[in-house]
Parts: C-alpha cells; sequence; structure tokens
C-alpha cells in the first residue's frame, strides 16, 4: 500500500518567554511567520498529502489571515490548553485514509523535508519514530535547596525532539487509549504517549541543526540560519 502521511504542526503555544505579543509561532522569522518555515518542509515531503495547524483556541481566522499564502497549504483547528490536547484535535481532523502520522512543533523552525522524511523510514518494524539527539551534558540531580544529590549517568540518555512519526493506526488508538484513561494532558511528547500504550518506538539521531526556539537568542540564531538556507549562503 502506497504510503499517505498526514502532519500536524503544534502551533497552539503563547509569545511570553520571547516578549511577544503574538502567539509564538507567528512570530516572524527570517521574513516569514516561524510556523510558516515548518509549513513548507512537510509540504517537500515525499508522501505528505496534508498538513493540518494546531492553532491557539479562539484565533483561527486571525491565523489564517497572519499566514498568507500559507493559509491555503494547510487545515487550520482549535489547539487545546495543552500540547496533547492540540495534538489530539489534530489528529482528529486527519484524514482516516492516511497510514503515517508526523507530529511537529513550530518552534523547530529549521526541520527539512530530509529530516521528516528520514524519521519516517526509521520506523522499519517499530510502531513510531522521533528524532533525538544523545545527551552531551553532564546531568545532576537537584536535592533540597538547589544542591546537587547527584549525578547521573548520561549513558543511554537521549533528548527528544521532533518530528516524530507513528504508523496511523497504531497512534490514533494510543491517543484514543490515553484519553479514555485522563493521562492525556500530561503527554509532554507524542512519543510518551505510544510509550504508555505498550508501543515500540526508536530513536533516530539528528545531526542537523533541529534548534527549539525558546528565548530571544534562540530566535535570532534562527533566523540567521533560516536566512542563509533560503539565500544559498554559508551556514556559520
Amino acid at each position: 500500500m502506497r504510503m499517505r502521511i498526514a502532519a500536524v504542526i503544534v502551533a497552539a503555544g503563547d509569545g511570553l518567554r520571547l516578549g511577544a505579543d503574538v502567539p509564538k509561532a507567528f512570530v516572524p522569522v527570517a521574513g516569514l511567520p516561524m510556523v510558516a518555515w515548518s509549513i513548507d518542509a512537510m509540504r517537500a515531503t515525499a508522501g505528505v498529502t496534508e498538513v493540518v495547524v494546531a492553532v491557539p483556541p479562539g484565533r483561527v481566522d486571525w491565523c489564517r489571515a497572519r499566514l498568507g499564502r500559507h493559509a491555503a497549504l494547510v487545515d487550520l483547528v482549535e489547539g487545546g490548553a495543552t500540547r496533547s490536547v492540540s495534538v489530539a484535535r489534530a489528529l482528529a481532523a486527519t484524514d482516516d485514509r492516511v497510514t503515517h502520522i508526523v507530529v511537529h512543533d513550530a518552534a523547530r523552525p529549521l526541520v527539512s523535508a530530509e529530516v521528516v522524511r528520514r524519521i519516517v523510514d526509521g520506523i522499519g518494524d517499530a510502531d513510531g519514530a522521533i528524532a533525538a539527539a544523545p545527551v552531551p551534558d553532564t546531568i545532576k540531580a537537584a536535592g533540597a535547596s538547589g544542591r546537587i544529590a547527584r549525578t547521573v549517568s548520561r549513558d543511554g540518555l537521549w533528548a527528544a525532539q521532533t518530528p516524530q512519526a507513528f504508523r496511523a493506526d497504531r497512534f490514533r488508538d494510543a491517543v484514543a487509549r490515553a484519553l479514555a484513561e485522563g493521562v492525556l494532558d500530561g503527554a509532554t511528547d507524542c512519543a510518551s504517549i505510544m510509550e504508555s500504550a505498550g508501543r515500540p518506538v526508536r530513536l533516530v539521531e539528528v545531526a542537523e541543526a533541529n534548534l527549539k526556539v525558546t528565548r530571544v537568542s534562540d530566535l535570532e540564531v534562527a533566523a540567521a540560519l533560516l536566512a542563509a538556507r533560503a539565500g544559498g549562503g554559508p551556514v556559520h
């Protein structure tokens, strides 16, 4: 059966930590709303047949206007109070006939079509795969009053990123189960929803820059890298 992929982009967060007066995913980055870079990457990925974007509640029309030409490339749905609820609402809007679901955070605008496809292909005989990177730093566990309680071995520790890709039927089942059991809200990423359902998920190392924009300094770095990519210039 031919692979049909629905891409879900989570863009329902606020811009408080950026000091922005608009939702973070719609802050301009290198001439486009941040989320537009992820939309372009998903639309350029072989096998992607639709893109659904979860946006802040009550702001669908505002977001559609803000997206300009990109609005015609996606379906917009209202997100929820938590990331996992936003994912569930966007998932419900996808075509039942898709074979795979890719979930990506708009806050990672450096994603490329090549990375998206590598994560999908990385599923192999598992039920899902996620972009990830080995933890490079020494990890400390905090004790009382901010004192170090112990050093945690970083062997085998990976930092989860997006995109995350899953077999559509398995992911739908896992989300439905988490919702029924009342644990959906507590899921910080989609892989944890699959893990709670006993579904195997693979780690796929992503060596390329896959920065998550959280602070103003991140925004400046992302803008420089995206401008260089768009202009075909060197990335320093």
